[in-house]
C-alpha cells in the first residue's frame, strides 16, 4: 500500500535539472520520478511537461515577490 504525500514547497536548495538555477517548478511523472525546473526552462518546456506530468507544482509567482534591483536608497 502506498500513501500519497503532498510535495513540500520548493526552497532555494531545489535546483533546476537543466541548468542548476533555483527551481520554481516541480513535475511528477507517472513513473514516480520528479523533475525540477527554473522558470526559464519551465516556460521553454511547458507544453511538453503538461502532456507528461501527473502533478505539477508551479511556484513561479514567487519571482514577482522579489525586486530585481535594490530600491533607490539602498544602492
Amino acid at each position: 500500500m502506498t500513501t500519497a504525500v503532498a510535495p513540500s514547497a520548493l526552497t532555494a536548495a531545489d535546483r533546476c535539472d537543466r541548468c542548476g538555477a533555483q527551481a520554481y517548478l516541480r513535475v511528477e511523472l507517472a513513473s514516480g520520478l520528479e523533475l525540477l525546473f527554473c522558470a526559464h526552462h519551465a516556460r521553454e518546456h511547458g507544453e511538453k511537461l503538461q502532456e507528461v506530468a501527473v502533478t505539477m507544482t508551479d511556484e513561479t509567482h514567487k519571482l514577482g515577490d522579489t525586486p530585481t534591483i535594490a530600491p533607490e536608497g539602498e544602492r
